[in-house]
């Protein structure tokens, strides 16, 4: 009798390659987070509610609104994304314009996210080692264009943008608002956000949708989405 080959779990800390990651990971479908960060494994612990999932919630929620205001662009949660061949994370949230709109990245026939996503952004508690250092080099050398780091203990959201192939620190302005530059009316008010008031946090995202660049921003990607159509 020939022996039955099993695949071996996913643990903490194996260095593998992406396609042997994915192979681990689909033979375990209780799992519910894993990720692949410069060839190494990373396993989430179970997240409470406070320090992540409430937090998770409101960025959600602040993204939601700004998606459903601008079509051709797409939000996901906690999608897997191959960016390259050590690097397969499931960031906590993904907003992208879609390839038929004229986005940089694609879905392949499997169902995954490929390529870099023009924004995303990760709750920081237990992790901030990870997101800040590995994770946003990772980021960074595979081109996804704007990063958000809410780091949850500290109190702290930092919004890192691409510019000659490195990343710096968008500053909110005179009033203390983010303004996104790869989503045009992706305005943030982050004390807000930081405080939970999700109604100020909407108030501003409005004006930011109300504004003359989010305008032009809907009509480029509805004429690019009519191009490709």
């Amino acid at each position: 009798m020939i022996p039955r080959l099993t695949v071996p779990p996913l643990e903490n800390g194996d260095r593998l390659t992406r396609f042997e990651f994915e192979r681990r990971y689909n033979a375990m479908p209780k799992l519910k987070k894993a990720e692949l960060i410069e060839g190494t494994v990373y396993m989430a612990s179970p997240l409470r509610f406070e320090p992540h999932a409430e937090p998770h919630a409101d960025l959600i929620g602040w993204l939601w609104n700004y998606k459903i205001a601008t079509p051709g662009v797409r939000l996901g949660d906690n999608p897997t994304v191959r960016l390259d061949l050590d690097n397969e994370p499931q960031p906590d949230a993904v907003l992208l314009i879609d390839s038929q709109a004229g986005g940089q990245s694609r879905f392949s026939q499997d169902g995954y996210v490929e390529g870099a996503p023009e924004l995303i952004a990760e709750i920081a508690a237990s992790s901030a080692t990870v997101d800040l250092g590995d994770k946003k080099r990772a980021y960074r050398r595979n081109g996804i264009k704007e990063y958000i780091v809410w780091q949850v203990f500290e109190q702290r959201l930092d919004w890192f943008c691409l510019e000659a192939g490195e990343y710096i620190n968008i500053q909110a302005n005179e009033a203390g608002i983010f303004q996104s530059q790869a989503f045009p009316g992706l305005w943030l008010d982050a004390s807000a956000l930081l405080a939970g008031n999700m109604q100020q946090v909407l108030t501003i995202l409005q004006t930011g949708l109300n504004s003359t660049e989010h305008q032009s921003f809907v009509q480029q990607l509805a004429q690019a989405i009519e191009s490709n159509g």
